[in-house]
């Protein structure tokens, strides 16, 4: 059973060492120096304006949410458009049916509003 996993084992192994050298090597040659422009926060190229622990508007996450969702079920069109011809006609009809009930959920969230940025 262990000569199943022994290769799995050994890439491991050589992939722990592999970065604990880098790391390693990173802080022996690295100078480590820090300045004030170093350590300060970057956000855009200017100077913070607000807190950065600012709430913001749910609506935000809400349409990034929407968007990862949806960007999601499209990426299942790709391969179903590749294998097509195998998959037939019960793929056909099974991809409408897919593609009917994402447009229903968009139309319900276009409705509610929750598209709305006002």
């Amino acid at each position: 059973m262990l000569q199943e996993y022994f290769p799995i084992l050994v890439f491991l192994g050589v992939a722990a060492g592999i970065g604990l050298l880098l790391l390693g090597l990173g802080f022996l040659i690295g100078t480590g120096s820090k300045d004030d422009n170093k350590l300060s926060p970057y956000e855009c190229g200017f100077e913070a304006f607000e807190e950065s622990r600012s709430k913001f508007d749910v609506r935000y996450y809400l349409v990034a949410i929407l968007f990862i969702i949806f960007d999601l079920e499209i990426a299942f069109l790709f391969p179903w458009a590749v294998s097509l011809d195998t998959v037939g006609h019960f793929g056909l009809i099974s991809m409408g049916l897919f593609l009917a009930i994402l447009v229903v959920g968009f139309i319900y969230e276009w409705k509610k509003g929750a598209l709305e940025w006002d």
